[in-house]
């Protein structure tokens, strides 16, 4: 499974919380492990110190707890600028659909009918 921006999103609080833990603290980590369609089980990690992050395609890299929070920082960045250029272009797509819309209306000289709705048989 792929990492996710959500995945990155929760593991951050996860890692500022683990890095202002005592010495004695980070002995043992509680944390719940996805197995795959949202079924998580409770765990438990001996040693916390460092952790294995999903890099993608099945990858993971073991990191330090600042490691992972730089990797997580420069990742969440990337994958926000990438949300917004798709979002500029789903908006530019809509705009494309519109237009040529209205240009089919001149065209058949039909009045602006609003579409009825239909209601899904499921």
């Amino acid at each position: 499974m792929a990492p996710t921006y959500i995945g990155y999103l929760w593991a951050k609080p996860m890692m500022n919380r683990c890095d202002h833990q005592t010495e004695s603290e980070t002995k043992g980590l509680k944390t719940e492990i996805d197995l795959g369609c949202n079924f998580y089980v409770q765990a438990h990690v001996e040693d916390s110190s460092k952790i294995f992050v999903a890099v993608g395609y099945g990858f993971f890299v073991e990191l330090t707890h600042s490691e992972a929070l730089k990797f997580i920082e420069k990742k969440t960045n990337q994958l926000t600028v990438h949300t917004e250029v798709l979002t500029k272009d789903a908006a530019k797509i809509k705009a494309n659909i519109r237009m040529v819309l209205e240009g089919l209306r001149e065209l058949q000289s039909l009045t602006d009918v609003p579409e009825k709705r239909m209601r899904d048989a499921l």
